[in-house]
């Protein structure tokens, strides 16, 4: 169980955790990301439209990984708003794996037979730009709010839910006290059996991983999966490593997802380094999603065809253990389902004509 004095005492004034200090201190505006890379004259690639509708957002250790004078920098491209967003495409839509139709209860998505999801908060460390829930509305959709109560009725009210899946935004921009609220909440339903949070914040913000977090972990009563998001292999510096090997010893089991993004990792080059990397930290690589459909990232779209191609080539390269399961998420349908069991054609952006 977690307790505030597992943590060893400080004799000096409490300061807030380091990471929130460097959350807070994330770059927000396009041109100070690209003068900092380097790259101020592709301003004109930006655009304004796009960072107004979904705001820029990313911490500077992030940014520091990326390759300086490089405009087709794989960490850039996920971030960067661009004239491309503010195009239409056929077939991307608002809500693109259909979440809303999905909700139980306040902030509780309730999509697969044993699984409940819970919207903890619409916070993220980082905007990343082909984000599916880029337009959901989380002023009203929050598990969190009015202390969980909602979100725990509804969970307490359906038995056949024995896993709880905490996802956002980022379960991890919450404090670890609002987390260790719900986890000692959430003891009392005994149909529950497991928890699974998703989140990006060791990737993007590895000081997260401290020592509160790791003692909730540690003290949770049921087996907890955390299900990590990365896209590309440079992405995992020595700082990620550590946060993996500290999450690791506190008995959290590791997964990774990835999104199969054009201009990112669509090559089998990048995606073989990006599995070898995970695995060489104590992270099993778990599903590579084709792109979730929705408006403003129609620029990142792989066709089917070819991400089928892709993880084929990738099949023959990788030991299965090491091989991503190649899925989309289909509205409605009982599970991710496995790309080659309903890869059709796909009418996608062939050409960006201001990619960077």
């Amino acid at each position: 169980m977690y307790k505030p004095d597992m943590i060893p005492v400080n004799p000096l004034p409490k300061q807030p955790p380091r990471w929130q200090a460097l959350w807070r201190d994330a770059i927000r505006e396009p041109q100070a990301l690209l003068d900092l890379l380097g790259l101020s004259h592709l301003s004109h690639r930006v655009s304004a439209e796009a960072a107004a509708q979904f705001a820029l957002r990313v911490p500077r250790g992030f940014v520091a990984r990326m390759k300086h004078g490089d405009p087709d920098d794989p960490l850039l491209r996920q971030v960067l708003p661009l004239i491309d967003e503010t195009y239409s495409a056929p077939g991307f839509t608002l809500d693109a794996v259909g979440d809303l139709q999905s909700s139980a209860a306040n902030g509780v998505l309730h999509k697969y037979q044993g699984r409940a999801l819970l919207v903890t908060t619409g916070s993220c460390a980082v905007h990343c730009r082909y984000c599916f829930r880029r337009h959901f509305p989380y002023a009203e959709q929050t598990a969190a709010a009015n202390d969980w109560e909602p979100a725990l009725a509804a969970l307490a009210a359906d038995t056949s839910i024995h896993e709880v899946l905490l996802s956002g935004g980022d379960p991890l921009s919450l404090s670890t006290g609002k987390l260790a609220q719900l986890s000692e909440q959430l003891r009392d339903l005994a149909h529950i059996r497991r928890l699974r949070i998703h989140t990006r914040l060791p990737i993007v913000l590895p000081e997260r991983v401290d020592d509160e977090l790791l003692a909730w972990l540690s003290g949770l009563p049921w087996p907890c999966a955390m299900v990590v998001h990365a896209n590309h292999g440079n992405e995992l510096d020595e700082n990620v490593l550590a946060a993996f090997a500290r999450l690791r010893r506190s008995g959290v089991n590791l997964l990774n997802q990835s999104v199969l993004l054009k201009g990112v990792n669509d090559s089998v080059t990048a995606l073989a380094e990006l599995s070898e990397r995970l695995f060489a930290g104590g992270v099993l690589p778990y599903y590579l999603h084709q792109l979730d459909r929705v408006n403003g990232a129609a620029h990142f779209e792989v066709d089917d065809t070819r991400a089928l191609a892709l993880h084929a080539q990738l099949g023959a390269k990788l030991p299965g253990y090491l091989v991503p399961r190649l899925v989309r998420e289909v509205a409605g349908a009982p599970a991710k389902l496995p790309l080659a069991s309903i890869a059709a054609p796909t009418h996608h952006v062939t050409d960006s004509r201001y990619s960077v």
